[in-house]
């Protein structure tokens, strides 16, 4: 008897068996004050064959992906989106050897929670598992690749790379060099799409309305989590307070009746790296820790369980990734693969002469700091300003930890985790 390859199953497409229409309805238990969403079932045309989403995180996992086509939401104060406005689900597939998966449409819209805060200037995000890979913001769209692929290079492999300006041609030729699923784009300049079918594989999309991406950054939608037991846990999506550097409160708390304040204020450029870090924490999984210099993501910890830890995988993290870097740009060899005599040992001790290029850059927290263990580890490798909600009752031990390394610090007053 013939035994199947385990990777034939990534080959098909699972039956679609979820309806054209889905609607999700609010009331009160006697059925009055009802409000509902309505939603269309999204397909797409490849090669002759209409079908949705090949599968969901797995390959045997049905799925099905759902546009907003009616209803606007209103609890409270807050209003949902308002229907008419698709982006993520109304994208269209420019390019795909083969149908999308689920991974690859929460990718993508991974990658555009995080762009919509930086319409002002190119940004790429490399997304993987739905965490960001890395991330840069610059003058042009090559350097904002370069940096972003260049932040992580090792764990940007088969990643999802999504921009925020036309793709050119030279920035398509980089992503090219490099094996990618997804490329997401607003629109593709002239001959790009003749260097994609280079590799009929990746999944060229596009996302038209990205120009209004922006209009997304204060906006929430009723974010849905299924329970193992069926039950369902509603909630308002997440939205970032501080989107401007006047939004950070000062560090500064009361401790059995005395003060504690950050002696140190941050500069203009500590001040951009802060924005930057916090928005783009947005968009990682808790819990994390982030260092950012110069626009650019050094090091990402995510999901860990405690925050020293985190703090210590994004600093490991740093340290590993400026690594093959160097041997990249150097030997074209990723480090590991390195078989020149001395070779790793003469880039280790180069990276940690400079710290996995952690000095000088600003740290980001998604929650605060219960005790001060946790800053101490990016403040010993020379970071210079921090960025966390704050409300801890250890605040003042994070703040002498601040000042005694000379580091500026400013609250946001918000948690920022996600699941």
């Amino acid at each position: 008897m013939a035994i199947a390859k385990l990777s034939d199953a990534y080959k098909t497409i699972n039956k679609d068996n979820f309806p054209p229409r889905m609607e999700i309805s609010f009331s009160e238990r006697d059925g009055s004050q009802k409000q509902s969403l309505s939603y269309d079932r999204v397909e797409w045309d490849i090669d002759g064959e209409k079908r949705g989403l090949r599968y969901g995180e797995n390959p045997d996992q049905e799925a099905a992906l759902y546009r907003l086509t009616a209803g606007n939401l209103q609890l409270g104060d807050v209003v949902a989106l308002e229907a008419g406005r698709p982006l993520a689900s109304a994208v269209e597939l420019l390019q795909s050897g083969k149908h999308p998966g689920k991974t690859n449409l929460t990718d993508a819209d991974a990658g555009l929670n995080i762009l919509r805060y930086f319409a002002d200037s190119p940004c790429v995000v490399i997304i993987k598992h739905n965490n960001p890979c890395g991330v840069a913001i610059a003058p042009t769209l090559l350097e904002a690749y370069f940096k972003a692929y260049f932040a992580d290079r090792v764990a940007a492999f088969g990643g999802c790379v999504v921009v925020n300006r036309t793709l050119d041609a030279e920035t398509t030729k980089r992503i090219l060099e490099s094996y990618v699923e997804v490329v997401v784009a607003p629109d593709f300049g002239p001959g790009v799409i003749d260097l994609f079918r280079s590799k009929p594989n990746i999944r060229v999309m596009q996302i038209r309305a990205i120009e209004r991406l922006e209009t997304f950054a204060g906006a929430r939608v009723v974010d849905l989590k299924s329970l193992m037991d069926g039950g369902v846990v509603a909630q308002w999506s997440f939205v970032p307070q501080a989107r401007k550097v006047s939004d950070f409160l000062p560090a500064a708390t009361l401790s059995k009746g005395v003060e504690y304040r950050v002696k140190r204020q941050p500069t203009k450029s500590e001040l951009n790296d802060m924005l930057f870090g916090w928005l783009v924490e947005s968009g990682v999984t808790s819990n994390s820790v982030l260092y950012v210099k110069d626009g650019v993501t050094v090091g990402i910890g995510t999901g860990e369980q405690d925050r020293v830890g985190v703090a210590e995988i994004a600093r490991d993290k740093a340290y590993r990734k400026l690594a093959d870097r160097l041997a990249w740009e150097r030997f074209q060899t990723p480090f590991n693969a390195l078989t020149h005599r001395g070779a790793q040992a003469d880039l280790e001790a180069e990276v940690k002469g400079l710290r996995g290029g952690i000095p000088g850059s600003v740290m980001v927290s998604d929650a605060f700091f219960p005790f001060r263990d946790g800053i101490d580890v990016g403040l010993r490798e020379g970071v210079t300003a921090v960025v966390q909600p704050g409300g801890s009752v250890r605040d003042f031990e994070v703040i002498e930890a601040c000042n005694e390394a000379g580091a500026a610090m400013v609250f946001t007053g918000q948690r920022s985790f996600r699941h």
